[in-house]
């Protein structure tokens, strides 16, 4: 995705069950039983899923302070010093511990400050109490969430973040002075909350829990070998890489809890789950080509979109095609059209993947794009470019893109290929796309389309990101490409049928509000809707 859109995160977490020695990973820490060592490798798995910070919360029950955190912006590497071994084998002595929890955040709520980096800790003397926590998701209802909590006369909000307000709501569930059933804890929270949220939680009695909304919307994977390990993340790639087979490998199930302690492993499920809604962009875009989700290989549907769009290929193709594929989460697409057409595919865009984190990147997008990519007229030049992207959110940088392949690398042709239906309407559930106005779609057609997108329609699209035609894959292909129901998939923001109370509250909001889209893709309103909806 050219504009890139940004996921709220990815969390992690390893147990060392039983008291083994070693368990063959090699460790800079002392210590048989740690395995905290383990998260900066699981985060950097994870590293698509968040740049903007990273963290770590460990358990030693042999230290005065039992839960050790350490969090900060900056990537993986740079939070934990990867790249200066020494540095490294420090933080990792600091941090050693049997169990770990671990996070890499994007901001589509709260500040971007280190104060609203993941784990976050909350200290109390009763070690039940005192725990940690990271998670993935967004709430929908966070606004009315918020004001629930400031009506009490005993509770303050330090900032605007819906962690805060799970990590309130944790603290609720864990009232009193008898240590509850964790089950009673997440049924609290499936009671208040609406939204998506695949939760990480250690606290200073030896206790972990990973649990996953009764909607499903944000990924959660986990592996047992008994005995040995305990571990799970937001997607299969971190545990693959940890050496757990994949049928060692399991999504939690929607409503449903893992508690691991020393002694071993219980999954419990905490809320029914009546309606799965696993949101179609964590197989578009978000999660890594390798992962595999809900019994789905990313790799696979992706491909399958190419093959749709092939399929649906109505442009005369000859010699003079090539196909083009935007990097880097296009590739596959671009790969399986080009496929089925018998048509070269070509890398005739290169992206800089050093701008990504420095003074000198600016805050235009159109810039950034500028610097960032370039195009290659050895390979374009008189050619008609077939141009592969996964999706379109805001066009900003595709028609950037367009007009380089146009001028620069002197394409004769460039056509548009999304291997994803038109974004139309917002999301609240954890992507940073919270307002109609920063979408492109919406400014040229007034309602979603199921089928055929007419013909008309495509033009005036094309032709305002600069492209000689523009497609689209369907709604109805996208499920099939998947490999799922269409009725187990989130696809709000694709139809404007949201499967919460709250989302489709958002959503009358955002219409209500709807902001202007100016012309050559400048985007006003910024503000979030689920932050400032109020009802």
């Amino acid at each position: 995705m050219l504009d890139p859109v940004h996921d709220e995160c990815g969390v992690a977490a390893v147990y060392r069950l039983g008291n083994i020695e070693s368990i063959g990973f090699d460790s800079p820490a002392v210590g048989g039983n740690n395995v905290s060592h383990l998260i900066p490798v699981m985060l950097t798995d994870l590293q698509n899923r968040g740049q903007l910070a990273a963290g770590i919360t460990s358990y030693n029950p042999d230290r005065k302070k039992i839960l050790v955190t350490r969090k900060d912006n900056g990537t993986v590497g740079e939070v934990f010093r990867m790249n200066h071994e020494g540095k490294f084998e420090n933080i990792m002595r600091e941090n050693a511990g049997r169990a770990a929890i671990g996070h890499v955040r994007y901001a589509t709520c709260g500040a971007q400050d280190a104060t609203f980096a993941q784990p976050f800790e909350c200290p109390n003397g009763y070690k039940w109490k005192w725990f940690a926590f990271c998670f993935n998701g967004n709430l929908a209802n966070y606004a009315e969430c918020r004001g629930q909590i400031l009506e009490r006369d005993d509770y303050h909000l330090v900032r605007e973040t819906d962690t805060e307000i799970i990590q309130h709501h944790l603290f609720l569930g864990l009232e009193g002075t008898d240590k509850p059933d964790f089950v009673k804890v997440f049924k609290h929270l499936a009671s208040v909350f609406d939204g998506a949220y695949s939760i990480a939680l250690i606290n200073a009695d030896g206790d972990l829990v990973v649990a996953r909304d009764s909607h499903g919307f944000r990924p959660l994977c986990y592996a047992v070998r008994e005995g040995e390990l305990f571990a799970a993340a937001s997607e299969s790639q971190p545990l693959d890489s940890l050496g757990f087979a994949p049928e060692e490998i399991h999504s939690v199930e929607p409503g449903t809890l893992i508690h691991a302690t020393a002694d071993g492993v219980r999954v419990k499920r905490f809320a029914p789950s009546p309606k799965k809604s696993y949101c179609f962009f964590e197989w578009v875009y978000f999660s890594n080509v390798g992962s595999v989700i809900n019994n789905r290989s990313v790799y696979a549907s992706r491909r399958r979109t190419g093959e749709a769009l092939a399929a649906a290929e109505t442009e005369k193709i000859d010699d003079n095609c090539v196909i083009v594929p935007v990097p880097d989460t296009a590739r596959a697409a671009a790969d399986a059209m080009a496929a089925k057409l018998g048509v070269p595919v070509f890398e005739g865009l290169l992206r800089n993947r050093y701008l990504g984190r420095t003074f000198i990147e600016g805050s235009s997008r159109y810039k950034k794009a500028e610097r960032k990519y370039k195009t290659i007229p050895e390979i374009l030049e008189g050619k008609r470019v077939f141009l592969v992207e996964d999706s379109i959110v805001r066009s900003t940088t595709l028609r950037v893109i367009i007009k380089k392949i146009r001028e620069k690398a002197r394409a004769g042709e460039v056509h548009v290929r999304v291997a994803s239906p038109p974004i139309m309407a917002p999301c609240s559930y954890g992507i940073d796309m919270s307002t109609i106005g920063e979408l492109f779609a919406p400014a040229f057609m007034e309602q979603p389309v199921r089928g055929q997108i007419p013909e008309d329609t495509l033009r005036r699209l094309a032709a305002d990101l600069g492209a000689d035609t523009l497609r689209y894959l369907s709604i109805d292909a996208l499920a099939d490409c998947i490999g799922l129901p269409e009725e187990s998939l989130c696809m709000g923001c694709l139809t404007g049928k949201y499967p919460t109370e709250w989302g489709n509250k958002l959503y009358e909001v955002a219409l209500t509000e709807r902001d202007r889209r100016a012309p050559g893709g400048v985007v006003t309103g910024g503000e979030r809707t689920y932050e400032r909806a109020a009802f």
